[in-house]
């Protein structure tokens, strides 16, 4: 079996399902892009042999674990620590310098669609050898940042903070000498890990954390349809601080009324700042 399924032209039953993931574990698709959605469930259609739509509604009823396994597809959960690593420099370089001198008692950084907690931990990190190197090691504790993702499986292992040889692809090797245990899977270590918490939440259905300083939402927003888009970057607006910074991934951009509301601080690695 290869493509879409054989009735993947009749817009009902497609519907149908949809309606059903939403009904069933409260998951909004139709604020995703239709064709992105047609691709990853036709993934699991053809992982588990099966030739339509309607006959996987009925899988899913006969096996709840699929449900997970559907769930994660939709969900983009592939990263690393520091992906892009330089978009991460200009970050180090722009940002958290700037936020280090605010007279905040803390600094709220918002990891929105974390996965399995990379981007939480890499940007931690970038505070954490901010601090150290201004001597200023005793006070990271006002870092707050929060993870927060959709799939519950993938923030379990975020919460484990703990990474195979993958995850390091991008990672300068004296990040990775200080800040993980050696061997294999390698340990974040606990001062970093103290820095970062995480929580579920859906991007569409909740309302975000206020207070923010940073928000890096990045390489998510693509797979929404545009109205949800802008949506979102209203939202995130609502939820920075004045003069608070928004990073998006590097094939995103800002849409719509979000033009006039950010500045751009870095173009090419799409790191804005609240107008």
């Amino acid at each position: 079996m290869s493509g879409t399924p054989s009735d993947a032209l009749g817009d009902q039953a497609f519907a149908d399902l949809l309606a059903k993931i939403a009904r069933d574990r409260q998951f909004q698709c139709r604020s995703y892009k239709e064709k992105c959605l047609r691709r990853r469930i036709a993934v699991r259609l053809r992982a588990r042999g099966v030739a339509t739509y309607g006959e996987y509604a009925d899988l899913l009823d006969r096996d709840a674990r699929e449900y997970d396994k559907l769930l994660d597809a939709l969900t983009i959960n592939v990263t690393k620590l520091f992906r892009n690593w330089e978009t991460y420099a200009a970050i180090q370089r722009l940002v958290v310098p700037t936020l280090w001198t605010l007279p905040a008692p803390a600094l709220h950084v918002w990891s929105a669609g974390c996965a399995s907690g990379e981007e939480a931990y890499s940007l931690a990190i970038l505070f954490h050898r901010h601090a150290t190197a201004a001597g200023q090691a005793s006070s990271v504790s006002r870092v707050r940042v929060l993870g927060t993702d959709i799939d519950r499986e993938s923030l379990l292992a975020a919460d484990r903070a703990s990474y195979g040889e993958a995850a390091f692809a991008d990672t300068p090797a004296e990040i990775r000498d200080r800040y993980f245990s050696p061997g294999l899977p390698a340990q974040l270590d606990p001062s970093v890990r103290s820095l970062v918490r995480f929580a579920r939440q859906d991007l569409i259905r909740t309302a975000p954390p206020p207070g923010q300083h940073l928000i890096a939402c990045r390489n998510v927003i693509i797979y929404f349809d545009r109205e949800t888009q802008e949506e979102l970057f209203q939202r995130f607006h609502a939820a920075l601080v004045p003069r608070g910074f928004l990073v998006l991934g590097k094939v995103e951009t800002l849409l719509g009324e979000a033009r006039n509301r950010f500045i751009p601080v870095d173009a090419r690695e799409r790191i804005f700042q609240r107008a």
